[in-house]
């Protein structure tokens, strides 16, 4: 990465944004397509206390291992 040159590193760095873009965005897809997708409501508020949980699970777990 050193050697490139500073065009070639920005490109790089937009081709890598772009596909942690697309990645996310395919992941919210399904899970609005798959997690109650009758009650769009209810799907935003599970996969809110599912992310705060494993947010706090993974926070207790590494703080041990520190």
């Amino acid at each position: 990465m050193r050697k490139m040159r500073p065009v070639k590193k920005i490109a790089f760095a937009v081709l890598i944004a772009f596909a942690v873009i697309c990645f996310w965005r395919g992941g919210w897809g399904l899970v609005d397509h798959y997690l109650l997708p009758q009650n769009k409501l209810l799907s935003y508020w599970t996969s809110l206390f599912i992310g705060l949980f494993i947010l706090i699970v993974t926070h207790y777990a590494t703080k041990e291992l520190m």
